[in-house]
């Protein structure tokens, strides 16, 4: 196990960065300095952004900090908003998505638990994002990832939130 004692300090302009097909990725802490425990990206949303399709996870759950804008998503059958300040739990095998609800930028730490998904993110964006990705690569990254994904659900949401696919938002958050 593999766990950093030295101090690390991620600034706004920090870590590598991705995008995932409709939002970015900035990678803060991965699972390797953290004993496998936890990791940290940052996901930046332009306006009304839609995340990902309705998709659930088998093997961690997800907390999202929101640090600006509105995030909405759906957790199972229910639709919440939170802003600066909030933390949205995402449990393990619950359908979810989550977006910009908004019409300014959105930036949210999300927190990932135990570590690994962050892997699945840097493979994403080394493939060009979901919307890039071959079908079948994708398949096989989510099964690689625990991830059940619903991707024909797309339309249905960008249309039920009034939501669109999103542009790459480049930097880090300022306070």
């Amino acid at each position: 196990m593999n766990v950093t004692t030295a101090p690390k300090i991620v600034g706004p302009s920090d870590a590598q960065e991705g995008f995932l097909g409709s939002i970015g990725v900035r990678f803060m802490i991965d699972g390797s300095e953290a004993g496998e425990r936890v990791s940290l990206v940052d996901h930046s949303m332009s306006p009304r952004a839609l995340a990902a399709p309705l998709h659930r996870h088998t093997r961690e759950d997800e907390y999202s900090f929101i640090l600006e804008g509105r995030m909405g998503a759906l957790l199972g059958d229910d639709v919440v908003e939170a802003g600066p300040g909030d933390l949205v739990h995402k449990p393990r095998n619950q359908w979810h998505t989550f977006w910009n609800a908004g019409d300014e930028p959105c930036r949210i730490l999300e927190i990932i638990a135990p570590a690994g998904f962050e892997r699945f993110f840097r493979e994403l964006s080394d493939m060009g994002g979901a919307l890039e990705a071959d079908p079948q690569e994708l398949a096989h990254l989510n099964e690689r990832y625990g991830l059940e994904m619903i991707p024909d659900s797309v339309p249905g949401l960008l249309e039920r939130f009034g939501l669109q696919i999103g542009e790459h938002l480049r930097g880090g958050w300022t306070p």
